[in-house]
């Protein structure tokens, strides 16, 4: 590991980690099984959305993300209003006087350079801004790695996210189409490389089938997802989330009319309202709940199943990995992406209008070359193994023998 005067190198992460999406925890884990692996001396922390969980869970100290507490609550009193607006200034200073105690800073895959879902570009896409700039002016280099992006109408939020993008040291993408949005909102992407998504890396935990084995148990897992559109859907959110509610209902109720064990999964702690509806809707003793708390824990759900059917997209990549076929129901291109690169790009349904009928069609379709899928996944999944490891070793040449220098020209009188 380079050392500068006998002191190792400082890596910092950053991003909503530890806040319940298990996908961003997955990349995090990710990242630090590779900085783990070969650069065992890095001394390692993170500026984050959930501190305490980053902290508890990895074994790595940890600081909030955003000066104020309620960042992410609506603010409609003065008090808030003018607490949220000084929190902004505060934040400037608190992410500078972060990055300048780092040599490197890893933005760990996620979506970040997205605006698929709802956000504010004074939400995170600021503090993603304020990241990267510091990072320009302070000479730390930041790495955005495997990350997904998508072209974003919002000015704001457009222009933060170029911005970001242009200030960071290091992009590579999780997909073709994130380095062509970039390319579309001016960035120059000629240097930039696409590796699969992070979570790729990680261990495949062995089936743990539940009573009864697995080929021919039935079972099928329904990873769920409070959603509501995207970005520019904002109007009608409540009709999207109702249409994908009841259109999922409908699947699950033929399901179990069909004897089918369906389990439950979420991928982020805001799911947990949509799995009670459908408890509710659907009262069956063979619709079941699970309870994740990583992606491990989803791949052993989905290692154990016949089939899966899901919307969040690290559901999609753990359903994948442990090679069991999945359908997705997809709310941005960059499922039906990766869908179509793992060779199951057949197999896509829209989450804004899902039509539990077509979606039965496609499943059972699915189901039918079930062994067929299987030997599919498996040769795809040795594929991305072996591009995350070109990943790694392209990272270790960009950031690590920087540093050195780097460190040096700070330290200098």
């Amino acid at each position: 590991m380079t050392r500068v005067n006998g002191t190792p190198v400082r890596v910092g992460v950053f991003g909503l980690l530890g806040s319940g999406n298990l996908g961003n925890d997955g990349s995090l884990e990710a990242v630090l099984g590779y900085l783990r692996a070969e650069h065992p001396e890095a001394v390692v922390d993170a500026l984050c959305g959930g501190p305490e969980a980053v902290t508890a869970r990895f074994g790595i100290p940890a600081t909030r993300l955003h000066w104020y507490r309620g960042e992410y609550r609506t603010a409609s009193r003065a008090g808030a209003i003018a607490a949220k607006g000084l929190g902004k200034l505060v934040d400037a200073v608190r992410t500078a006087a972060w990055v300048r105690r780092h040599d490197v800073v890893i933005v760990p895959g996620m979506g970040v350079l997205e605006a698929t879902l709802p956000l504010r570009p004074w939400g995170f896409p600021y503090s993603l801004f304020l990241l990267c700039a510091s990072g320009r002016l302070l000479r730390t280099r930041v790495a955005l790695v495997s990350v997904g992006a998508a072209t974003i109408g919002n000015r704001p939020t457009r222009a933060l996210v170029r911005w970001s993008a242009r200030l960071a040291a290091y992009r590579s993408y999780r997909d073709a189409q994130s380095r062509d949005a970039m390319r579309a909102m001016g960035v120059d992407t000629a240097r930039d490389e696409v590796y699969p998504d992070l979570a790729f890396a990680l261990p495949t935990p062995p089936a743990s089938a539940p009573s009864g084995s697995k080929g021919s148990s039935g079972r099928v897992c329904l990873g769920v997802m409070a959603f509501h559109g995207g970005n520019d859907d904002r109007a009608r959110a409540e009709e999207i989330h109702r249409r994908y509610l009841d259109g999922t209902i409908r699947f699950v109720r033929a399901l179990v009319e069909d004897g089918r064990p369906v389990r439950l999964l979420t991928g982020d702690a805001c799911d947990a309202p949509v799995v009670a509806a459908i408890l509710d809707a659907v009262e069956s003793p063979l619709v079941t709940a699970a309870e994740t708390a990583s992606l491990a824990d989803l791949m052993r759900e989905m290692a154990a199943a016949d089939t899966v059917v899901a919307v969040r997209y690290h559901n999609l990549i753990c359903a994948l990995k442990t090679g069991t076929p999945v359908l997705a129901l997809c709310y941005a291109a960059k499922s039906d992406a990766l869908m179509d690169r793992m060779g199951l790009g057949a197999y896509c349904h829209p989450a804004r209008e899902v039509d539990a009928d077509r979606l039965l069609e496609q499943f059972r379709a699915m189901e039918k070359r079930s062994a067929e899928l299987r030997h599919t996944l498996a040769e795809r999944n040795l594929a991305a193994a072996r591009q995350l490891e070109h990943q790694f070793t392209a990272l270790d040449a960009a950031l690590f023998p920087a540093t050195d220098h780097a460190h040096a020209l700070r330290e200098a009188p």
